[in-house]
């Protein structure tokens, strides 16, 4: 079941692409929170949508937001492809226990074994103001981030 708007967006904490722990807590009372879920790395509508979020990333990480992109990827993988990319915002590892976090918001396809296409918009107290999910092969549409941003 996926975290509903105005719940307490569960905590988490994942290794960014660099071996380094990130948790959402930490961004309480500091940040807005973008929490882009996706299924992998180095796949099409995936490479598509984070780099356009990187082309972006001055609407998405900023002094006021915070961008994270999830996927169950292992951080090696990650990196590489943050390099190949030229991708500067975290790429967190759900990879291990597999799919944790992406179950802890609802978005795991079991079936496929890995996160569908689910953003949360999460304000700087933690809860959730916004939330799209999509099925595997649907991209999101960056500019409705842009607007549950700003009716924060």
């Amino acid at each position: 079941m996926t975290i509903e708007v105005g719940s307490q967006a569960p905590d988490f904490q994942l290794k960014d692409n660099h071996g380094r722990t990130v948790r959402l807590s930490e961004f309480r009372g500091e940040k807005n929170v973008v929490l882009v879920f996706y299924p992998f790395a180095f796949t099409g509508v995936c490479t598509g949508e984070l780099c356009a979020l990187r082309d972006e990333l001055p609407r998405f990480g900023n002094e006021g937001t915070q961008l994270l992109a999830v996927s169950n990827d292992s951080i090696h993988t990650l990196r590489v492809f943050a390099e190949q990319e030229g991708l500067e915002y975290p790429l967190l590892s759900d990879f291990w226990p597999h799919g944790e976090t992406s179950r802890a918001y609802g978005v795991f396809d079991e079936d496929k074994g890995c996160a569908v296409r689910g953003t949360f918009v999460i304000d700087k107290e933690g809860v959730v103001r916004w939330s799209v999910v999509n099925g595997l092969p649907d991209a999101r549409d960056l500019n409705d981030y842009v607007k549950a941003l700003e009716a924060l």
